[in-house]
């Protein structure tokens, strides 16, 4: 699928935009290796990434490999995990997760899209942050935030994360999927809200064509 040429041009404008406000963007979860990263990511659903990484160091000194998480009690899991919200399910697909990584995987994570998306737990989002992440496989994770820029920026009209993602991956080259990704998230969290973007603080407000934003006197 080709793009229209002014699609094109509106992305290209927003990708170097964004470049130059978080040139050093990254993932904000704090993590050492692939399966740190995993649990990390699953722990971020509906909780900030600042109060997962106030549990993390912890979490992973007591529970260091997938064979210690498979073999947890559930109930000292949910226990430590219990700030980061829905800990229950969590605790559940973390254990899970992690035994299916020791009795198919060795214990490790593994380096593709089809079967990470069969652990529990693991959906599009979170795979795409784990192989862009952890393995530097070029992925577009569509979080809350690349969900409300990518439509509100006009380079996608969906809802479904799933069709954002490939609109985007049509839109953005392949190289630069992960630090896109990061940089919309960064964007969202900073100055592109949800309820009150701050377009008058925004160096893409030239050209962003601002869908479904209510624009005041003073933006």
């Amino acid at each position: 699928m080709k793009a229209p040429e002014a699609l094109k041009n509106l992305s290209r404008r927003i990708r170097q935009g964004l470049a130059r406000q978080y040139p050093d963007a990254a993932c904000a979860l704090q993590f050492d290796g692939p399966l740190q990263l995993l649990i990390a990511t699953i722990l971020s659903a509906q909780c900030t990434d600042v109060r997962v990484n106030m549990v993390t160091p912890a979490l992973f000194a007591q529970y260091p490999d997938a064979a210690a998480f498979a073999n947890c009690k559930p109930a000292e899991l949910e226990n430590a995990i219990r700030s980061t919200g829905f800990f229950r399910n969590k605790a559940k697909n973390i254990i899970a997760c992690c035994k299916q990584l020791v009795a198919e995987h060795g214990g490790e994570v593994p380096r593709t899209m089809d079967e990470l998306v069969k652990l529990p737990g693991i959906g599009r989002k979170t795979a795409n942050v784990i192989l862009g992440n952890a393995f530097d496989v070029p992925g577009i994770p569509v979080d809350t935030h690349v969900l409300r820029l990518g439509n509100r920026m006009g380079l996608t009209t969906h809802g479904d994360p799933e069709k954002i993602e490939r609109d985007l991956m049509v839109l953005v080259p392949k190289k630069d999927w992960t630090m896109f990704g990061h940089r919309m998230i960064h964007h969202g969290r900073r100055i592109c809200h949800a309820r009150t973007p701050k377009c008058g603080e925004c160096t893409l407000a030239r050209f962003c064509p601002k869908i479904g934003v209510k624009i005041t006197n003073h933006e």
